[in-house]
């Protein structure tokens, strides 16, 4: 269903400020909650088990990302696209710090440029750009259902939102999201991409039911690592869990999804204050949702810096295999006179 130009023309005029709008109301009313519970949230104090927690949490949630990474090789290896693991892997960990820049699609065009270095076609490229954060939502907002208490209606969208997965329906619905984001991408003039009407965009034959399952492994992984992350502040019960998982997912999702927001800053953390706030103290949640963003972010960073230390190291070693005249072990060694020898 296409927008009557009029109305497309005042989305184009308006959506700049909408995106601000959104960040604008989702950290107001962060700043508000924070304003009414500042002197619990000064009260808080670490569990004893609280530094450990928080170093395992880092270090869940940099193997979600690397998880994350490989999941994305194995799409494009599903589209045949002919890239290596090892670089798919470091190019996604790299490219991952890009959806903080201004416009949201810095990291997608850093992958897209990647791809293409390696030969791989425009639309092919774009599509597994796509899909991706397609499977993630999708993956999401499942466990969001099952987390819930079970309805005939949750089974009921559960189960339509995986049948939308089937390439009947999701080919058409991949072809224009493809095509959208290649538009946005000639837009911000970051590659020389072919156009969009000999961009072939690849149909997929199969139920992507592997990648949809690395999804939600993904989700898990960065629920668990708020999980560690709350229980630095507080002692849960093993029913707590599985509502926190819930309210990560949900939070998570709106993250990405909602525009506006580069890597869900503001709409993450309110909506995990708006879910679990009337199941847990205000100050708690405020603090776990603190020491999140920034293990998340300590993950990112740490995740780009060992991605390109390993990227430096292959280089280096294929530089050397490929340098003519390499000394073997023994010539160095030193050379004594041909008298001593």
């Amino acid at each position: 269903m296409k927008l009557p130009p009029a109305l497309k023309a005042t989305y184009k005029r308006v959506k700049p400020y909408l995106r601000w709008f959104i960040l604008a109301l989702t950290l107001g009313f962060i700043l508000h909650t924070l304003r009414l519970n500042w002197h619990q949230v000064l009260t808080l104090r670490f569990t004893p088990y609280a530094i450990a927690e928080l170093l395992l949490a880092l270090g869940v949630t940099l193997s979600a990302h690397v998880w994350s990474g490989w999941v994305w090789y194995g799409i494009m290896h599903s589209l045949k696209a002919p890239v290596p693991q090892t670089w798919t892997i470091i190019t996604y960990l790299k490219t991952n710090l890009g959806k903080y820049l201004p416009g949201n699609i810095w990291h997608f065009v850093g992958r897209i440029q990647f791809l293409r270095a390696y030969g791989t076609p425009t639309g092919v490229a774009i599509t597994g750009v796509v899909l991706e954060p397609l499977l993630m939502s999708v993956a999401a907002l499942a466990i969001v259902l099952i987390s819930l208490p079970s309805t005939l209606m949750q089974l009921g969208i559960l189960i339509a939102v995986l049948i939308a997965l089937h390439p009947r329906i999701l080919n058409p619905i991949l072809k224009r999201l493809a095509q959208a984001k290649l538009k946005q991408a000639d837009q911000v003039e970051a590659t020389h991409l072919e156009k969009e009407e000999t961009a072939q965009i690849p149909k997929l034959h199969r139920y992507p039911w592997r990648p949809l399952l690395g999804e939600v492994g993904f989700v898990i992984f960065r629920g668990l690592g708020f999980i560690l992350c709350f229980m630095a502040l507080y002692s849960l019960d093993v029913a707590d869990v599985w509502i926190l998982v819930g309210a990560f997912s949900f939070g998570w999702l709106l993250g990405l999804v909602v525009p506006g927001a580069p890597g869900g800053l503001g709409v993450f953390e309110a909506t995990v204050l708006a879910v679990l706030t009337p199941k847990f103290p205000t100050a708690i949640v405020l603090g776990a949702v603190a020491l999140y963003r920034l293990n998340s972010t300590l993950a990112e960073l740490l995740g780009a810096g060992l991605a390109v230390l390993d990227e430096r190291w292959n280089d280096a070693i294929q530089q050397q295999a490929n340098t003519p005249g390499v000394l073997e072990e023994d010539q160095l060694l030193p050379q004594l006179p041909a008298s001593d020898r």
